[in-house]
């Protein structure tokens, strides 16, 4: 029969992995991010455009900025602005996914975010400019353009929210249920 520090020893040991399974799909997402980045780097000029289909384009493009350019001509402060928000960020969602490793969709989410983060964070260190080169148009409007970080955390920002939205309903069903 297993003992306590046994069963105790097992769920601490089950935590930790689940934990690192969420930090290496953070890790393959920076890596996709930085690759994808080099790879435009390397086969196009700056503001060069690639047609792929009649409303995209492969393009390469910086951003000093935050999301849709924000802040994007902050003579350079931002720059460190930018890069203490998404430690500080890392920092916190690597702390949730070690507490609540067994919520997937909670951690899928963080883990999403926290790629992107630090994908975006790599280029801003790097380079002082995030790159951005996925370009969606149709006729006169053009959608910013952006990179599989950006992608990442606006799929983990989604997925949190449906996250949040199965709680409430969770916790609705169990407070009617005991009523």
């Amino acid at each position: 029969m297993p003992s306590a520090n046994s069963s105790h020893s097992n769920t601490a040991s089950r935590k930790s992995r689940r934990f690192w399974y969420w930090i290496l799909g953070a890790v393959i997402i920076v890596v996709l991010d930085q690759i994808t980045k080099s790879l435009i780097s390397t086969n196009l000029s700056y503001g060069a455009r690639l047609h792929v289909l009649p409303f995209f384009d492969l393009t390469l493009l910086y951003n000093p900025g935050a999301a849709f350019s924000l802040l994007a001509d902050g003579h350079g402060w931002e720059r460190w602005l930018f890069t203490v928000i998404a430690l500080g960020a890392a920092g916190l969602i690597i702390n949730l996914l070690w507490r609540y490793p067994s919520q997937r969709v909670f951690c899928t989410s963080l883990m999403a975010i926290l790629g992107g983060a630090v994908g975006n964070l790599t280029d801003r260190m790097q380079h002082g400019h995030v790159i951005d080169f996925l370009l969606f148009y149709w006729n006169g409007w053009y959608f910013p353009a952006f990179n599989v970080a950006d992608i990442a955390i606006t799929c983990g920002a989604v997925l949190l929210f449906l996250d949040e939205i199965l709680r409430m309903r969770r916790e609705r069903r169990k407070a009617s249920k005991s009523i």
